[in-house]
C-alpha cells in the first residue's frame, strides 16, 4: 500500500472526523447560546433570524476557496489531513505555504513528486505546530493588541488614528509575503536553465497575474459599483481564474 493511500485510509478519516465532528458541536453551542443571549436582552426574533440566514449565507460562499485548497493539497497529503488543517485553525494561504515550503526543503514538489512517510510527518508537524502560536500569543497579549489597534497607538478611544499601527502591520505583512512569492516566481523563470536565460516555467507568474487581475476586478465593483456582495467572491473567484489560466497554459 502507498503512502498516498494510507494517508486517504479509514483510520485517517476516523481520527479527522472526529475532531472537525467536536469542533462542529462546538460551533452548535455557541449558536444556541447565542440566540439565547439575544432572546435573553428582547432582540426582535425576525431579525435574529435574517441575521442567522445571511450569516449561514456569506458563510458558504466563502467556503469554495477551502474547499479548492483541500483538492489541491488532497493530491499529495490526501484527504483528510487537509480537511482538517482547513476546518480548525488556519487559513489557506497559509497551510498551502507551509506544505510547500516544507515539500521544497525535503526535495519533492507537491502534486508531482511522490509522498514519502517521513515528508508527510515533517509537513504535517511544520503546518501544525507554526499555527499554533496565533493561540498562544493571543492569549497572552491579545488584550494589549487590541487596545493599541482600537486606540490607534495609544490614544484615548475617541481619538483613533486613521492608519494606525495595525492598518500598517497588516499591509506590510501582506506586500513582504506577495513579494516573497513573485520573487522566486521570477527567479525561477530568469534562471530556469541557467543564468538570465529566461526559459523557466513562466506559469506561475501568469497565475498570480490573473489571479491578480480577477481580485482587482471583484474590489473595483464591491468598492466603486456598490456591489459588496461581492467580496464574498473575490477568493474563490480569483484563484479558480488563476488556476483555469495554468490549465489553458499547461
Amino acid at each position: 500500500m502507498s503512502i498516498l493511500e494510507q494517508l486517504n485510509g479509514g483510520a485517517l478519516y476516523l481520527i479527522c472526523g472526529a475532531i472537525v465532528a467536536f469542533i462542529a458541536v462546538v460551533c452548535v453551542v455557541f449558536l444556541v447560546r447565542a440566540w439565547r443571549a439575544g432572546k435573553a436582552l428582547g432582540m426582535d426574533t425576525v431579525r435574529m433570524k435574517r441575521a442567522l440566514v445571511s450569516s449561514a449565507t456569506f458563510s458558504l460562499l466563502p467556503s469554495v476557496g477551502i474547499l479548492l485548497g483541500v483538492l489541491a493539497l488532497s493530491g499529495s497529503l490526501g484527504t483528510p489531513w487537509p480537511w482538517l488543517r482547513l476546518s480548525v485553525i488556519g487559513a489557506l494561504h497559509y497551510e498551502t505555504q507551509v506544505a510547500s515550503a516544507a515539500a521544497e526543503q525535503l526535495g519533492i514538489r507537491l502534486g508531482s513528486d511522490p509522498m514519502t512517510a517521513q515528508a508527510f510527518s515533517t509537513i504535517a508537524l511544520l503546518m501544525s505546530v507554526c499555527i499554533m502560536w496565533g493561540m498562544v500569543l493571543s492569549t497572552l497579549f491579545n488584550r494589549r493588541y487590541l487596545n493599541r489597534l482600537q486606540n490607534g497607538g495609544g490614544k484615548d478611544a475617541g481619538e483613533k488614528k486613521k492608519g494606525g499601527f495595525g492598518d500598517h502591520a497588516m499591509a506590510a505583512m501582506f506586500i513582504g509575503m506577495v513579494s516573497a512569492y513573485i520573487g522566486s516566481y521570477l527567479g525561477a523563470f530568469i534562471s530556469g536553465s541557467g543564468a538570465f536565460s529566461f526559459a523557466g516555467d513562466w506559469s506561475p507568474l501568469l497565475t498570480a497575474g490573473v489571479s491578480a487581475l480577477v481580485m482587482a476586478l471583484f474590489t473595483y465593483l464591491a468598492e466603486k459599483k456598490n456591489m459588496a456582495w461581492l467580496d464574498n467572491f473575490s477568493i474563490a473567484g480569483s484563484m479558480l481564474c488563476g488556476m483555469l489560466a495554468a490549465v489553458i497554459v499547461g
